[in-house]
């Protein structure tokens, strides 16, 4: 088992043109990216692609989950012109394919679930072509946001299950594990939405435990899966108790088309919107 960080997930800083048009662009639109702020490995990579994963409703989340680098503190009222911003930073930098995650605002009588909706509306009336994933928090799991989610009809539906059941109540402990699992299988029994979900590993769950995730998430309706290895933001988070060597990577990707999933992204670098317009 490895304690130090391995080679094949130290990334290089890339300073080029399209970086800093990606970072100009971003700026003029006052947008915050999940890039930035939860300290992607995958950042520079992405911004070479003239591409970036939009964070909406602020960089600050009102839930402490202990793996997370984006702050946890009292949020701001939304900015009710960001999803024209949004759709103007997609037309800007020529994307066909569109993330955007948000912090949880648990504040919200929606959770955000119609702001989510607008920036959807916004990017479809100056490039209907664009195809748009959202990855969202869980919302409480309270089916009226989830019908405004659908309502909106994104590509994608995208809400992380982030690590498995026994360790998710002190990942996440403002979360359940279960609601998480109900809000995906809600957005698939109701709408024709592919759905998606995402897991890091390294914070001491067993494989026995990860295919256990991999089946709730398939019995769930869940139609691709993301894997990769959890880094710690810093010292006051959660510790990583184990780098995955590149051979257990393959193993996982055996066991998750083993278990039905025909689209799934797995490696030590993989996030949740890391390439993700290759798996659709």
């Amino acid at each position: 088992m490895r304690t130090k960080l391995p080679e094949f997930l130290k990334r290089p800083i890339i300073d080029t043109d399209t970086t800093r048009n990606v970072r100009r662009i971003l700026k003029q639109n006052c947008l915050n990216t999940v890039c930035e702020n939860a300290r992607c490995p995958n950042k520079n990579e992405c911004y070479t692609k003239n591409t970036a994963t939009f964070l909406i409703m602020g960089n600050v989340c009102t839930r402490n989950c202990k793996y997370c680098n984006i702050l946890c503190q009292k949020a701001k009222p939304l900015d009710k012109d960001e999803p024209v911003h949004v759709a103007n930073a997609v037309k800007a930098l020529g994307l066909k394919y569109a993330v955007i995650t948000s912090v949880t605002r648990d504040d919200l009588p929606d959770g955000g679930a119609g702001h989510f909706a607008q920036c959807i509306y916004e990017i479809r009336k100056i490039m209907p072509e664009v195809k748009i994933e959202i990855l969202t928090p869980d919302f409480k799991n309270d089916k009226s946001a989830l019908d405004i989610i659908i309502e909106a009809k994104p590509d994608v539906f995208n809400h992380n299950i982030e690590t498995v059941r026994e360790i998710f109540p002190i990942a996440r402990p403002q979360g359940n594990y279960e609601n998480s699992l109900e809000v995906l299988k809600y957005i698939k029994e109701n709408s024709s939405i592919e759905t998606k979900s995402g897991m890091m590993i390294g914070l001491g769950e067993t494989f026995g435990q990860i295919e256990a995730t991999l089946k709730d998430l398939h019995d769930a309706g869940c139609d691709i899966v993301t894997i990769g290895q959890y880094i710690q933001p810093s010292k006051n988070h959660m510790e990583v108790a184990k780098y995955y060597e590149l051979e257990e990577y393959e193993k996982l990707k055996k066991l998750a088309a083993k278990i039905g999933f025909t689209k799934y992204q797995i490696g030590p670098l993989v996030r949740s919107s890391y390439n993700a317009a290759s798996l659709v």
